[in-house]
């Protein structure tokens, strides 16, 4: 779990850990540019100044960063040493979190509570987030809620949810999207079919046939075009009882 180290031992350790663990660096100098990176020198210093009581000022240091790196990280959370995030886009590690040694967090972790419903009936200064072992891999968009404790070198897979106690060494993996065969192709009809024609006709267009070719025994009755005298609304204006 945790050690206490000098800051600057620990800057340095994360520095190195973010080379040895990103195939996209290639240098020390490359690697001072890394998101997550920033996110931890960050979250080591306001949780340094926020432990000392000036929490303002920690919280302030939070909000930067969160707003440069994406990444919010409570300044109250615990992280231990070689903590890797990569990427880091919405990450969230809530207050009372703790995270262990050689952990590697993924984008769109997140460490959070259960909610206000359930964290306002319990004792003050009850823990509310989960306690990370060492060596856990968290996988993008995995979630870890409550108080929760996480045995060390567990994996919990991409889009898996976790809400009890993990044993040292598990593996959890969310249910994998159903893949099903595309459909085979459909016949489209050229021209669709003009108003009143049936839909399963084999009468050629302008036929007078129905479906089956057989002749029909009496001629359709033309209906009333909307210019004759039969139409109502016409009949009426035109004997002025408009």
């Amino acid at each position: 779990m945790p050690e206490e180290l000098g800051l600057l031992r620990t800057l340095a350790e994360d520095l190195s850990v973010v080379v040895a663990r990103d195939p996209s660096l290639t240098s020390r100098r490359e690697a001072l540019g890394h998101t997550g990176l920033s996110a931890v020198w960050a979250h080591r210093v306001s949780h340094r100044l926020y432990h000392r009581g000036l929490r303002t000022t920690a919280r302030t240091i939070s909000r930067i960063s969160r707003r440069r790196t994406g990444v919010e990280i409570h300044p109250g959370t615990v992280l231990g040493r070689r903590v890797f995030i990569d990427h880091g886009a919405a990450v969230v590690i809530g207050q009372t979190a703790v995270v262990g040694d050689d952990v590697t967090i993924y984008q769109q972790v997140t460490l959070g509570a259960v909610g206000w419903w359930a964290d306002n009936q319990r004792p003050p200064g009850a823990r509310r987030h989960p306690v990370i072992g060492d060596g856990v891999i968290l996988g993008a968009n995995a979630t870890v809620l409550g108080p929760v404790t996480i045995g060390d070198h567990a994996l919990i897979g991409a889009m898996a949810t976790v809400t009890e106690d993990l044993p040292p060494g598990a593996r959890v993996y969310a249910a994998r999207s159903v893949v099903r065969p595309a459909p085979g192709p459909r016949a489209v009809p050229d021209t669709p079919p003009g108003p009143g024609a049936p839909l399963d006709s084999d009468a050629p267009p302008g036929s007078d046939a129905p479906p089956g070719g057989a002749p029909r025994t009496a001629p359709r009755t033309a209906r009333p075009s909307a210019g004759t005298a039969t139409d109502p609304v016409r009949a009426l204006a035109s004997a002025g009882s408009w």
